[in-house]
Formats: structure tokens, C-alpha cells, sequence
């Protein structure tokens, strides 16, 4: 029987996944987390073949969430399915260990064979995103700048640029308005940026904000 937990804050979302799976999969069993406290309390109360999260979550986002993951559960395949294109978290979440990403406009049969090829102990990008990761091999090996940025940093240089202030940032995060602060000076350093202006510039010149 094969255990695959779903992580997604939105209930409508979980169950369709679920329908779609069923249509193709024999001896299959579900789990529903909306945010990442529940998450975690899956994960130590059974075991799981495949994790499917999303990005976007309420609070603890999924990227964050991630990188604990792979430290807690190493041999854990999640398949990251995301509304974002892979331009903005492709590389990224592959890079901490996720062993796939897809965005949640990808066909239905596309998601049957991901999760079929995670579960069989591969991974699973997308053409484009391969493509993407193809060409960077032809490119400087550091990268942009945002590359070097941590998963929380991350999210708060994308919250930034789409235009939410400091005091917006911490209560969805959950963190104080001092640590985003913390955050947002870090970022504009790693990024040798000055003013929010310019931040947003960045993130739409590389197209990291929808």
C-alpha cells in the first residue's frame, strides 16, 4: 500500500489531487495537512512514501518547511506542486532537496508520472525547467546574486517586491517585525541593492514575481 501525505492549505485543492490519483493508482492511501504544524505531526505519527506540498502556506511557508524536511526525513521524495512558474522556485527547491517541482496548471497526467518516477526512487523537472537548468550549465557558475539567498530570505525578498510592508511580512510569517527588518537589510546587502525600488526592479528584471 502506498502512503502519500498532501500538503496544501486549501481543502478543494487536497481533494481533487486525490480524485486524480485514484483514477490511475491501485493500493493508495491519503493524508491532509493544511500548514506546516500539521505537517510535521504526520510525518512523526506514520510513515509516508511521497510528500506532495505546496510553496504557499499559511504561515511557516513550504519552503521553509523544506529544508527542515530533508534534514528530518532525508530519504523522504516530496514532489513540490506550486501555482508559481519554475522560473521563481524550480531550481531553488531542487537545489535544497526536493526530487521534483511542478506548477499546479501541469496536466493530470503529468502529475501521474512524476509521482510514479519519485516513487520508483527518480526525480521529475518539468521540459522548461529543464531546459532552464540545462542552459545555466553554460553560465557562470555562481549564478545571480538572489541564488545565494537563504529559503526565508527568499520568501521575504518575493513578499517585499510585491509590495507588502515589513509589519504585513511579519504576521504572515509569524516572525517579529524586527527579524524581517534583520531580513530585509541582509537581502538588499546580498543583492548590493539600496532602496525597495531597486528590489523590485531586480525581482521582475529576473523574473521571480508573477
Amino acid at each position: 500500500m502506498i502512503s502519500i501525505l498532501i500538503a496544501d492549505d486549501h481543502a478543494i485543492m487536497r481533494r481533487g489531487l486525490m480524485e486524480i490519483l485514484l483514477r490511475d493508482m491501485q493500493d493508495v492511501t491519503f493524508g491532509e495537512a493544511e500548514n506546516a504544524p500539521q505537517v510535521l505531526a504526520q510525518l512523526q505519527a506514520r510513515h509516508w512514501d511521497l510528500l506532495i506540498l505546496d510553496i504557499t502556506m499559511p504561515g511557516r511557508s513550504g519552503m521553509d518547511l523544506l529544508v527542515d524536511l530533508v534534514k528530518l526525513k532525508p530519504k523522504l521524495p516530496v514532489l513540490v506542486l506550486s501555482m508559481h512558474c519554475e522560473d521563481q522556485y524550480g531550481k531553488r527547491v531542487l537545489k535544497v532537496g526536493a526530487a521534483g517541482y511542478m506548477t499546479k496548471d501541469s496536466a493530470p497526467e503529468e502529475l501521474i508520472k512524476a509521482i510514479r518516477k519519485l516513487l520508483s526512487g527518480g526525480r521529475y523537472v518539468s521540459e522548461r525547467l529543464g531546459e532552464t537548468l540545462a542552459a545555466n550549465l553554460n553560465e557562470d557558475a555562481e549564478g545571480p546574486p538572489h541564488e545565494a539567498l537563504s529559503a526565508r530570505e527568499f520568501e521575504i525578498f518575493r513578499m517585499i517586491a510585491l509590495g507588502k510592508t515589513v509589519g504585513q511580512i511579519a504576521d504572515e510569517l509569524g516572525l517579529s517585525t524586527t527579524t524581517v527588518s534583520t531580513h530585509r537589510s541582509r537581502i538588499m546587502d546580498k543583492l548590493n541593492l539600496t532602496t525597495t525600488s531597486d528590489l523590485i526592479r531586480y525581482a521582475f528584471h529576473y523574473h521571480l514575481v508573477d
